[in-house]
């Protein structure tokens, strides 16, 4: 995902990514630092050591203010927990919130994967918040028609579904970004540091995974 050691660093990268390109449509699945870190569920818990996290003033503090186009569309990925946390980034950012897209994670029969982890309930859903900048920033016509869940089963830890791709392709004009990006994509730029390098999970995952889904 990303390291946050560097965070002065990751301001002067981020803008020399975009090259003072303005974006018509960011997608980002910030590395989301759990207030529980007591319990094994959280990425940056020692037993499990998945990837390192950013703070939600780090989060905040990017400069997606000064790589948006207006009009502008973001996609936001926030864990169910961390849902006000989300819309306080979306704000930082200098979007307003408008809708979200549920990902509903599904077993190979199509119902619910309860692996999901909570300690409140079972989570088998994450969100995709989805925000807007300025005017006229309706989505394109395929948008009006497009609901707004997916349903696909799921893969290594914090990995999203692809079909997020076809779906923000349709309803967003470019140019894209997609920041904390896995490996690159054509058509997006990517930012983050695993966007330059074939996805590999380094860590135990499911017997479902990336490579599998792929054959």
């Amino acid at each position: 995902m990303f390291s946050s050691a560097h965070l002065p660093d990751s301001h002067v990268d981020l803008l020399a990514t975009a090259r003072a390109k303005q974006y018509g449509t960011i997608l980002a699945d910030p590395p989301w630092q759990f207030q529980n870190r007591t319990g094994k569920v959280a990425p940056e818990h020692k037993r499990l050591n998945r990837y390192g996290t950013m703070t939600l003033d780090e989060i905040c503090a990017l400069p997606v203010c000064d790589i948006a186009a207006d009009p502008s569309h973001l996609y936001l990925w926030v864990p169910n927990a961390l849902l006000p946390e989300g819309l306080q980034v979306m704000n930082a950012w200098g979007f307003r919130y408008i809708s979200n897209i549920v990902w509903h994670k599904v077993r190979k029969d199509g119902g619910s994967d309860g692996r999901g982890v909570g300690f409140y309930f079972r989570n088998v859903t994450e969100l995709l918040l989805f925000g807007v900048r300025g005017k006229n920033a309706r989505t394109l016509s395929p948008g009006r028609s497009q609901v707004n869940m997916i349903q696909t089963r799921k893969r290594e830890h914090s990995r999203k579904p692809d079909e997020q791709y076809e779906v923000i392709e349709a309803c967003s004009w470019g140019p894209r970004l997609e920041m904390f990006s896995r490996g690159a994509r054509k058509g997006w730029d990517v930012w983050g540091n695993q966007a330059d390098e074939s996805y590999r999970p380094t860590w135990d995952t499911y017997s479902y995974n990336s490579a599998i889904a792929a054959e």
